[in-house]
C-alpha cells in the first residue's frame, strides 16, 4: 500500500468491495481530490495494445493511462453509480484528476462512475456492489419477502374460510339428526316410520277399533237372547 502524506484528505481504508479510498477532512464540492495516473501506452504500437488489465483509463482513441501502478492511489477509488466524485479527463495534456461533485465528510468513501463500458465488462457478471446497488436489492429482497407473505396469509385465509365452510356442513348435519329427521338412515319426518306409512297405521287402528266394537255388539245380542 503506498505511502500517504498526512496533508493529503484521503487515506486507503477497507472496503465492502476490498480496498478503498477515504477522506480523512471535509473536502468541497468541486475540489480535485487526486490525479488518476500511471505509464501511458500507445495502441498503435502492439506491445501497448496487447496489455490488459482492470486500471486501464482510455483519454482518447490512441492514447490510455495505465493506472496498475501501486502508487497511483487513484486506483483505490471504487465505482459507485450515485457517486460523490467524477473523473476529471484532460485528453490534450494526457491527465485525469478525480475531483468532488459533492460535499464528502470525513470517513466517507470516495467514489465515481467508471462508466458503461468497463461496467458491463467487469461489473454486471458478478454484480455491483455499490451502495445504491446494494439498497435496490434491499428493497427487492424486502418486497419478496412482503409478497411471499402476502401469499401465506391469502392461503391461511383460504384454508381457514374452507375449514369454517366444513365444520358448518357437520353441525348442521348433526342439527338434523338431533331432530329426528334421520334415524338408522331411514326418515321420520312424518311421512315414514319403519318403512311403513302413517295412513297405513292409522287405517288399521281404525280397523282393529271397528272389530272390537263389533265383538262386543254381538256379545250383547247373545245376552239378551238368552
Amino acid at each position: 500500500m503506498p505511502a500517504i502524506p498526512s496533508n493529503k484528505p484521503y487515506r486507503v481504508g477497507r472496503s465492502r468491495t476490498g480496498l478503498g479510498l477515504f477522506a480523512t477532512k471535509p473536502i468541497k464540492k468541486g475540489t480535485k481530490i487526486v490525479r488518476y495516473f500511471g505509464p501511458l501506452l500507445d495502441s498503435k504500437k502492439k506491445k501497448d495494445d496487447a496489455i490488459e488489465n482492470k486500471y486501464l483509463f482510455e483519454l482518447n482513441s490512441r492514447w490510455t493511462i495505465d493506472g496498475s501502478v501501486r502508487a497511483n492511489v487513484a486506483r483505490y477509488i471504487n465505482h459507485a453509480c450515485k457517486p460523490n466524485a467524477e473523473s476529471d479527463v484532460k485528453p490534450r495534456k494526457r491527465k485525469v484528476f478525480i475531483r468532488a461533485i459533492k460535499n464528502i465528510e470525513p470517513g466517507e468513501e470516495i467514489n465515481y462512475d467508471y462508466g458503461t463500458d468497463y461496467f458491463k465488462a467487469y461489473l454486471k457478471p458478478i454484480g455491483c456492489k455499490c451502495a445504491a446497488c446494494e439498497k435496490k436489492r434491499r428493497k427487492k429482497r424486502a418486497e419478496a419477502r412482503a409478497e411471499r407473505l402476502r401469499l401465506k396469509e391469502k392461503a391461511e385465509r383460504k384454508a381457514l374460510k374452507k375449514a369454517e365452510k366444513l365444520a358448518a356442513k357437520a353441525r348442521k348435519q348433526d342439527g338434523a339428526k338431533a331432530n329426528g329427521e334421520l334415524v338408522n338412515g331411514k326418515r321420520v319426518n312424518g311421512a315414514h316410520l319403519n318403512g311403513k306409512s302413517r295412513s297405513m297405521i292409522a287405517g288399521k287402528k281404525s280397523a282393529a277399533a271397528g272389530q272390537s266394537a263389533s265383538a262386543a255388539a254381538a256379545l250383547q245380542d247373545n245376552q239378551v237372547a238368552a
